[in-house]
């Protein structure tokens, strides 16, 4: 369960019920599970018989909607392309077809909806909660727009924000919430976690993910594995060419993201000695330290470019060759 991964934020929630603030930032690693504790938090707040209990009850009408993910009191904010609740459209008018891809940012049409939302009476009589996630992709505009609901709540309203990376959010947004950092939770505990998912060498998995138990079990599971295995093998081997032939967008943030780790263990190998990310992967040979650390944030630019790259293949030939000491063929 979550909050037993996650003990120590879950239990500043606790503490911090009693007089709960009107807006929360839970903020760490991709992965660590912090939308999965705002959720469960959220459903805490909502449930109709956890007055005085540490968890929400999963039975009562609240709890059902909720886990069903249709609870009137609940909106979640998010880009486009990530929404698994998408806010609910005006029934009265036809929503056209989309021919556009899904939008990654949240754009300030979904907060102005927000705004309604919470400034309206709750269902059931309780709190309105809005989830915002991943509360660094709302746009200028946007995260203007949030701001005024922030500075003059509704009554009622809490706002649980979600962010990877906060330091990417106004600094008068973040003023106006309570952080609540998640940091990785303890890797027995969280390698526990993944074999009970059917994960196959979680200790590898988490070490790949940094620590970040619901990322591990998106690599280890999810669609891109295949990809994950053939790119190591290519790297270890020094065929480049290979590593650089990748299929498609989402295997180039991957590239990116490998190659960064790949850098982070060369750099801090030659350091202290040992490998966090990659234990198994041998890294070239070549290099200082500090140009390793040098292309390890060159790899974290490449990431945030990785999804728009206007050529793929040479996107990818132009990370590899940057690898120090060595000359990609």
């Amino acid at each position: 369960m979550i909050r037993d991964l996650q003990a120590a934020a879950w239990g500043k929630f606790a503490a911090l019920r009693a007089r709960l603030p009107h807006a929360l930032l839970l903020q760490g690693a991709q992965g660590v599970g912090k939308l999965q504790l705002a959720e469960r938090f959220a459903q805490l707040l909502l449930c109709e018989s956890a007055t005085q209990a540490s968890a929400p009850c999963d039975a009562c009408a609240a709890c059902r909607w909720f886990l069903g993910g249709n609870h009137p009191d609940v909106r979640y904010v998010e880009p486009e392309a990530l929404a698994r609740f998408p806010a609910p459209s005006d029934e009265d008018q036809a929503a056209p077809a989309k021919t556009t891809k899904p939008s990654t940012e949240i754009r300030i049409e979904q907060v102005r909806a927000l705004a309604d939302f919470v400034n309206i009476g709750s269902h059931r009589g309780g709190r309105r909660i809005a989830i915002v996630h991943p509360a660094e992709d709302m746009n200028a505009a946007s995260a203007n727009s949030l701001l005024k609901s922030l500075e003059e709540p509704p009554a009622g309203a809490v706002f649980l924000l979600v962010s990877h990376r906060p330091a990417r959010l106004l600094p008068t947004v973040r003023s106006r919430c309570v952080a609540v950092p998640v940091p990785p939770p303890e890797p027995k505990a969280a390698s526990a976690w993944l074999a009970a998912q059917g994960v196959n060498d979680p200790a590898r998995w988490l070490a790949f993910a940094g620590g970040a138990p619901r990322r591990a079990l998106e690599l280890a599971t999810g669609e891109r594995l295949g990809a994950i295995l053939t790119l190591l093998r290519a790297l270890e081997a020094g065929d480049y060419e290979a590593a650089a032939a990748i299929p498609d967008r989402a295997s180039l943030e991957l590239l990116a993201e490998v190659l960064q780790k790949l850098a982070l263990d060369r750099a801090f190998g030659a350091l202290a000695g040992g490998r966090r990310f990659l234990p198994e992967l041998k890294p070239p040979a070549g290099g200082q330290p500090a140009e390793w650390l040098a292309f390890a944030r060159a790899m974290g630019r490449s990431r945030l470019l990785a999804r728009h790259p206007l050529n793929p293949r040479l996107f990818a030939a132009e990370m590899l060759a940057g690898i120090p000491g060595t000359l990609p063929r």
